[in-house]
């Protein structure tokens, strides 16, 4: 069974190497289209500030910056209202109180879709709270999307830590994107092969259309790779990619809230999983996270089956391997970074349990995932 799974993964890895990364351009041609920024906020006070000036950089490709807030009390709006004197561009969208039946972040981007001008932009924008750009991303990303003949394209964007414990288990729980997945760089035919980012994720404005903007994701905890499948199930072309530094992240203060919050998603279980979920942690299991404490087992046992030790040995090499050419998301990677494999077993029967998991709690709201949406 082990072999299998790892067949699988290394197919996978080796379709996904070479793929395509977004270098830093200008709008090539002036085509007079434009983008409405959405960011989804709730007590992001001390975190939006980075994210609000990297976005009053770019260019005039950006229209509107729409920053929604679903009730903030630590003085978010007050902050929204400052930078919104200094651009034009910044309108604060008061979406509180939240329903008690949507994903809080589902119903800020639905509050902001509602909220652009149709006439004036051809592409919505979502950006995290906690997202730094720099000055031609949306230029880059509208650039490709163009020349790619594009719907939908997000970016597997470069990840800040700011702790030893963080370098454990965040690259340990990012990894299992890349073992399930693989690595970014392509445009999706399946659904079942769709990655998807939320923390950038470009949309064209008729495609969102169609689906009355992200309603149809209102129960989902993983919002961008559920919107993302339904592109893909109907036909539009959506990428993902990275982009070297034109957009980083600080998801998370510390590892605990990386090991309680990220986990809640990361299984990206909804109604298009299907047993693509069981598979993929399977995959994570075997290949991922066994392979190590096995083989050390065996080693310790001095067990004298080749075949295992040999197979598990390759296994190992690989997630090192791995390692390594994840090491391009952590610009400043402490030193931890290196030994984040020893993780893997632990992440692995998080997720498992997270992905059977239908009720979660996100910001002290309760969000109940549903077969079908």
């Amino acid at each position: 069974m082990q072999l299998f799974f790892a067949v699988r993964v290394v197919w996978r890895m080796a379709k996904g190497g070479g793929g395509k990364r977004l270098q830093a351009r200008e709008t090539a041609q002036a085509t007079g289209e434009q983008v409405a920024v959405i960011v989804p906020v709730l007590n992001e006070y001390t975190r939006l500030a980075p994210c609000l000036e990297g976005l009053m950089v770019q260019g005039s490709e950006v229209c509107e910056i729409l920053v929604v807030d679903g009730g903030s009390t630590d003085g978010t709006q007050q902050l929204v209202t400052a930078y919104a004197q200094r651009d034009t561009r910044i309108r604060l969208i008061d979406a509180s109180p939240i329903p008690e039946d949507w994903n809080g972040k589902v119903w800020g981007l639905q509050t902001g879709w509602k909220a652009v001008v149709p006439t004036t932009n051809n592409w919505v924008l979502i950006i995290d709270a906690d997202a730094r750009t720099k000055p031609l991303l949306a230029s880059t990303l509208l650039e490709h999307a163009r020349s790619a003949q594009l719907d939908g394209l997000s970016v597997a964007t470069q990840q800040e830590l700011g702790s030893i414990g963080e370098g454990l288990v965040h690259p340990a729980l990012l990894t299992t994107l890349v073992y399930r997945f693989g690595a970014p760089g392509r445009e999706f035919q399946r659904v079942q092969d769709v990655q998807a980012n939320g923390q950038c994720f470009l949309f064209r404005r008729t495609a969102l259309a169609r689906y009355d903007g992200f309603a149809s994701t209102r129960f989902s905890v993983s919002e961008d790779v559920t919107m993302a499948r339904m592109l893909v199930r109907d036909g539009y072309r959506v990428g993902f990619y990275e982009a070297d530094d034109l957009v980083s992240v600080k998801m998370y203060e510390n590892w605990r809230e990386a090991w309680q919050n990220w986990t809640r998603s990361l299984p990206l279980h909804d109604h298009f999983s299907g047993t693509q979920t069981a598979l993929g942690w399977l995959e994570i299991l075997l290949v991922q996270a066994l392979p190590l404490p096995l083989l050390l087992c065996l080693l310790f046992l001095r067990t004298r089956d080749w075949r295992i030790l040999t197979a598990n040995g390759v296994l190992v090499a690989m997630r090192l391997g791995v390692l390594v050419g994840t090491a391009r998301a952590y610009p400043r990677r402490p030193w931890s970074y290196w030994f984040s494999p020893l993780c893997d077993l632990l992440v692995a029967m998080q997720l498992g349990r997270m992905a059977l998991r239908r009720k979660h709690t996100w910001r002290g709201r309760t969000v109940i995932r549903r077969g079908s949406l």
